[in-house]
């Protein structure tokens, strides 16, 4: 890492600590330019040299969060039978996180900003690669993608070599299940469901579905 690239790490982390103490004491939806700015001991204008707008800094601020699921990832999935296998654990152990913090990974996944996301998620584990661990191979590639249904896939493309979904039936698989765990993590974030009957629905649906276009036994 160059000098210039070191600084602006340095810097950086100093707005998104200050966004974490934010999101730590009022939530995620307390956040401002002017706040973060006050916190980090920078004016408004200096943060605007490092972040694009409030969309941009809230994203790399809640990208922390995810350190706790990626290094997680290889313990839920050590000792997996096969593709298929290794899908499902990977979607316990992501509805586990998620659901714990529901406000920060809906601002992850789901947020709506100006640049591609994908390219945001490189530039933020170019800064911050120590939060990804040391996945195994395969799973660093889905780590790096923002997008949540490009995620799944990454993963069903195994499961598809090894011949548990045809590749047409494996992107429909990938849609229905996005839709039952983005429906269960709005609930969560509104209070109709709490952590554990969230977690053990939405894996008792994501394996309904699994088995209804499954051509072969786990």
């Amino acid at each position: 890492m160059s000098n210039k690239e070191i600084q602006r790490k340095r810097i950086m982390s100093y707005f998104i600590d200050a966004a974490d103490k934010i999101i730590e004491q009022e939530g995620i939806e307390g956040i401002t330019i002017r706040k973060v700015a006050d916190y980090a001991g920078y004016n408004s204008a200096t943060l605007y040299n490092y972040f694009e707008n409030i969309d941009h800094l809230i994203f790399f601020a809640a990208m922390r969060y995810v350190k706790d699921y990626a290094l997680a990832l290889p313990d839920y999935i050590e000792g997996s039978k096969n593709a298929l296998d290794t899908y499902l654990r990977i979607w316990d152990c992501f509805c586990y996180y998620s659901f714990k913090r529901p406000e920060i990974y809906y601002a992850i996944f789901f947020a709506k900003l100006d640049n591609d996301l994908e390219e945001y998620v490189r530039d933020y584990y170019s800064l911050f690669s120590e939060e990804l661990g040391t996945p195994p191979e395969g799973l660093s590639t889905m780590l790096l993608k923002q997008n949540i249904f490009d995620r799944g896939m990454t993963i069903l493309i195994d499961c598809v070599k090894e011949g548990f979904f045809t590749q047409e039936d494996a992107f429909e698989m990938n849609e229905l299940t996005l839709l039952i765990y983005e429906s269960m993590l709005s609930r969560v974030i509104r209070n109709k469901v709490d952590f554990n009957v969230a977690l053990e629905k939405t894996m008792k649906y994501i394996k309904q579905v699994v088995r209804s276009y499954q051509l072969k036994e786990l």
